[in-house]
């Protein structure tokens, strides 16, 4: 360690690896994985699991309720608009940083330990969203398995469940047509079935009352968790196989559910009020703020999925290219749905003789109630309802996969907190993950359960999620650099962003996110559940989740501060700084400046300095600049070369050559 090996003296040649990707002639790109971490197995496999994952349930039951509530085909432009200045940029760079450096969403904060508290978060609110999102799941399994009758139950009354308000939404018929319902004071089956017979809200007097556990629903429930955990057993080597299907098959259902949609009677109708546009609307902020948010929770930025699966790439696979196939594919679906839903709406509406903005609902109200009732007045309808709600539950598998395995991977990659041996065994630990979300999640199984699910929807990823993307984009623009996170996109894909990207980061979109994070906070309003509203106890039960995962952002900084030594500013800047080991995760990738900075390397050595207030100059440490080995020659050679990088890089500190005598320790 005193002295430098006499081969590296006498041959201060300059490494392969410190040549570009594009001076590496061809190359096999398909083995420049960590092998130890697994990979994707298949070249499709990372872009159908992006396409799984962001195309949701929210493309079918909120993209077209929002749209014909904020103009119809007016509400494109905002949200187009927003695609380009949020949710492209966004998503490229959360894909970047999961891809350069092979790690999750807790490891990856090595490009600046100030911000892993922002890890954390991430974390925490992905816990959270599971938890409910498998029971929505366990909804549809509940109707799929209903929908395997020759009758649908929720098609007449005269049910145990029904009340005297029941009242069978058919509309009669005259010379002219159908005659319209009166539907106030009246109650269609498929509500009654769903408030009543599903969820038996009536056995719970609200959130602090939740009554007892619905069996059927907790067995509902237990079939989610055991579908998610089979499908995550081997991680991406088995989700990325099952995506081949629960990603694809969606849009043959939607073909089909659209086609059987636009030939019905009324179909324009519906169709019609959909895309009607309605251009003063765009005068409102409220259509723009809409608009944004659709496109924010749409991609799942933030959430760690895209980071988590890009991490599995490749190092040089084409994630440019593949953001706008998927963003761009989501926002296509968004609108193939909205035909495929208003279509049977307006089929609907013509046969009750009511408006169609009387029929149409967003979120459960659509999916469970509003399209269900809409299938019974359909020839074959089990065959339709069976399709529709297998449509959605392939939609929720893929998005529930990203979620799972975004904790897994980002426990078992921190290995300076948990021991190595978490990931080889890594199907256990997803077991047990799941078995711990299915325990927590079985107050959603009660008579009231309905109550906490609204409760986390609402709270767990609003405006925490907002403050955790943002401090993300900030993190990587103005404290890593955009300089620096350019460069290792140029290293990683051959070409640096360009401007649009470089705006979008550096100012439109922060600005667009502190804008819906300041508009959700003026704008707040409490929860509620149809007629219900939450007690004053649970709206701060609600505010306190979201504001947990915003202070694991400022706990995080606390604890990389304290970690370093020197005065607060001192150890502010040195905990800022990117860690030793950051880069790509193979020493073939580590180019310039990255060059034989992992532990274990082979390749001929840097010296690699990092100085803290009184730290000796005989225990030099790690590094955090790297200095090419054709300076390493002689100590005043040396010192020369470090001042050099030092006035260029400015990532040494206050590094003083005159404390250094005439020998030094390298690292090795």
């Amino acid at each position: 360690m005193k002295k430098l090996q006499g081969a590296h003296l006498r041959k201060p040649v300059t490494p392969d690896l410190l040549m570009t990707p594009s001076d590496q002639g061809d190359v096999d790109l398909d083995v420049d994985f960590a092998a130890d971490r697994g990979n994707w197995t298949g070249k499709l496999d990372f872009l159908l699991s992006c396409i799984g994952y962001c195309v949701g349930l929210g493309n079918v039951w909120r993209f077209p309720y929002r749209a014909y509530t904020n103009g119809g085909g007016a509400f494109l432009v905002p949200y187009f608009l927003m695609l380009a200045i949020c949710g492209i940029p966004l998503f490229f760079l959360e894909l970047s940083l999961g891809q350069f450096s092979s790690l999750g969403p807790l490891a990856v904060w090595k490009i600046s330990p100030l911000f892993k508290g922002a890890g954390a978060a991430m974390l925490l609110i992905v816990g959270l969203v599971a938890i409910y999102y498998n029971m929505i799941i366990a909804y549809v399994l509940f109707y799929l398995f209903a929908s395997l009758t020759s009758d649908l139950p929720w098609e007449h009354c005269g049910n145990w469940w029904n009340t005297e308000l029941c009242l069978e939404h058919r509309g009669s018929k005259d010379g002219n047509g159908a005659l319209p319902l009166n539907l106030t004071c009246t109650v269609s089956p498929s509500e009654e079935y769903w408030s009543r017979y599903v969820l038996h809200i009536q056995g719970s007097q609200g959130i602090g009352s939740p009554g007892e556990i619905r069996w059927n629903l907790c067995l509902c429930l237990l079939l989610a968790w055991v579908i998610v955990f089979l499908c995550i057993l081997k991680g991406v080597k088995s989700s990325g196989k099952v995506v081949y299907f629960t990603a694809t098959f969606p849009y043959l259902i939607l073909l089909m559910l659209l086609v059987r949609g636009v030939t019905l009677p009324g179909a324009w109708k519906g169709i019609q009020f959909y895309l009607t546009p309605q251009f003063h609307h765009l005068l409102s902020s409220k259509v723009w703020i809409e608009a944004a948010l659709q496109i924010f929770y749409s991609l799942g930025v933030g959430f760690g999925g895209l980071l988590t699966f890009a991490s599995y790439n490749t190092f040089h696979q084409n994630i440019y290219r593949d953001t706008f196939i998927v963003t761009l594919g989501n926002a296509i679906t968004s609108i193939l749905a909205g035909f495929a839903i208003f279509s049977v709406l307006g089929y609907m509406s013509q046969e009750l003789g009511v408006p169609v903005d009387q029929v149409a609902k967003a979120g459960p109200g659509l999916a469970f109630v509003v399209y269900p009732q809409a299938m019974t007045m359909l020839p074959l309808s089990p065959f339709w309802s069976f399709l529709f709600f297998f449509m959605l539950l392939t939609l929720g598998l893929d998005s529930q996969f990203a979620f799972l395995e975004t904790i897994v991977t980002a426990v078992t990659d921190v290995t300076d907190e948990f021991p190595y041996y978490l990931r080889p065994k890594k199907a256990v630990f997803s077991g047990l993950i799941c078995v711990a979300m299915y325990l927590m999640g079985l107050i959603l199984t009660t008579d009231g359960g309905m109550y906490w699910l609204v409760l986390l929807d609402d709270y767990s990823a609003s405006f925490g999620l907002m403050v955790v993307v943002i401090t993300t984009c900030l993190a990587v623009t103005r404290v890593y650099g955009i300089q620096r996170f350019c460069r290792d996109i140029h290293m990683m894909l051959g070409f640096k962003p360009g401007l649009y990207f470089r705006a979008c980061w550096l100012f439109l979109s922060p600005a667009t996110l502190l804008a819906l994070l300041v508009y959700s906070i003026v704008k707040y309003q409490p929860s509620e559940y149809g007629s219900y509203r939450f007690p004053p106890w649970a709206e701060l039960l609600g505010i306190l989740m979201g504001l947990l995962s915003c202070l694991m952002i400022p706990a995080g900084m606390l604890v990389a501060v304290l970690r370093e030594e020197g005065s607060l500013w001192e150890r502010l800047q040195q905990a800022s700084r990117p860690a030793m080991d950051w880069g790509p995760s193979l020493e073939e990738n580590r180019t310039g400046m990255y060059v034989a900075t992992l532990a274990g390397s082979q390749s001929p050595k840097p010296l690699m300095v990092h100085m803290r207030k009184g730290t000796s100059a005989r225990a030099l440490l790690c590094a955090r600049m790297t200095v090419s080995a054709a300076c390493i020659w002689s100590t005043d050679k040396m010192l020369s070369c470090l001042q050099g990088a030092h006035s260029s890089a400015g990532t040494l500190g206050d590094f003083k050559p005159e404390i250094c005598g005439e020998e030094v320790t390298v690292v090795e």
